[in-house]
């Protein structure tokens, strides 16, 4: 070849965009990818929250009106409220995947902090942070419920319903840069009326415990 095709061939440009769009292919399908995965996580993240509020304040408000007698909770009440959660989850899977554990926050004859009564729902291997049903019935050991820095008591005589949200997160295509993956909510709501707070009823026709 002759030297006058080289010195053609090192002036020639028209493919240097074309090069330059390769070699920074990578690095803008990253950027946009990672983009979209952590916006969906953050997405993911406030649904969640809102449905732990949501648990929350359906259970303190709901009750069964008795004649001359404070209003009940019931059993029925804990399905509707979960069942309520599941429609707001969507395409979430909240039943499939993850685990809501709603739990009854009352003071105890000592002073301390129990766990009244605990139901659950959702088929996530999750555990509440703060204890299972009958915990802190006698004695002190229990003093306040929730993450440190937001904890709550309740008061003689009333009861906090206290919501824990567990979901494991699934990554659309790069799930290496989520670095927590489950997702976990509190959220706490007062009991809004006199409710009788012996026990969660169950009258005919009975309805399944949601036991944890």
């Amino acid at each position: 070849m002759s030297r006058s095709f080289f010195r053609r061939l090192k002036a020639d440009t028209s493919g240097l965009a074309l090069i330059e769009f390769a070699y920074s292919l990578p690095i803008m399908l990253f950027l946009a990818l990672g983009g979209i995965e952590l916006a969906n996580y953050a997405v993911t993240q406030t649904r969640i929250s809102q449905m732990t509020i949501t648990v929350a304040d359906n259970a303190s408000r709901a009750k069964q009106v008795v004649v001359n007698a404070n209003p009940r909770f019931r059993e029925y009440d804990v399905q509707e409220v979960f069942r309520a959660a599941e429609i707001q989850a969507g395409n979430l899977d909240i039943r499939g995947r993850g685990r809501i554990i709603m739990s009854s926050i009352e003071r105890n004859a000592q002073g301390g902090q129990w766990i009244h009564w605990q139901r659950c729902f959702g088929r996530g291997n999750f555990r509440s942070s703060y204890g299972v049903q009958g915990a802190g019935r006698t004695g002190t050991s229990i003093t306040a419920i929730g993450p440190a820095g937001r904890q709550i008591v309740a008061d003689a005589g009333s009861a906090i319903i206290f919501v824990e949200i567990f979901y494991p997160y699934e990554a659309l295509s790069m799930p290496d840069i989520i670095r927590a993956p489950t997702i976990r909510k509190t959220a706490a709501m007062y009991v809004r009326d006199d409710r009788d707070l012996s026990q969660i009823y169950n009258p005919s026709p009975a309805v399944a415990v949601a036991s944890c």
